[in-house]
């Protein structure tokens, strides 16, 4: 549902998705330890779902309580298909070729806020809102920035 707090999204402006996970539901540290590439994460039903198509950039976002981990950009990478609805009642998951970067080439959420090219970033505005958020073309330029070559 579409309301004044969540703008539409462009495909014209979209700079790349953003799929977040909780480090404080699921290790993902461990998880990402044994297995840095995510290849399929859940989002939400809508309009946004149906926008993502094979070859759109896509930054994995790790979130959680802030003391405990560097919670921020933790990969990078690409859609590789549409979303797709699970089983009844399942959520919908989305394919991707996204590694996760190694530790000391995470971007820290402290650091992406410092930058005035991304303090309004979707995520630091409403955290707590469903998968996908996104970063308009601007943001993605001004996140790139900060990664690794």
């Amino acid at each position: 549902m579409y309301t004044m707090t969540e703008p539409r999204v462009r495909l014209d402006d979209l700079g790349a998705w953003l799929i977040k996970g909780n480090a404080d539901l699921v290790d993902l540290a461990a998880r990402f330890a044994r297995e840095p590439l995510v290849t399929s994460w859940c989002v939400r039903p809508g309009y946004r779902a149906r926008l993502m198509r094979a070859g759109q950039p896509v930054v994995f976002w790790a979130s959680g309580s802030r003391g405990r981990l560097p919670y921020g950009v933790w990969g990078v990478g690409r859609v590789t298909g549409a979303a797709e609805p699970g089983a009844p009642g399942q959520p919908w998951s989305v394919p991707l070729d996204l590694p996760i970067l190694a530790e000391r080439d995470r971007v820290s959420r402290l650091l992406l806020r410092a930058d005035d090219r991304l303090a309004a970033l979707e995520v630091f505005r409403q955290p707590q809102a469903a998968n996908p958020s996104y970063l308009t073309v601007a943001q993605f330029a001004a996140l790139r920035t900060h990664l690794p070559e």
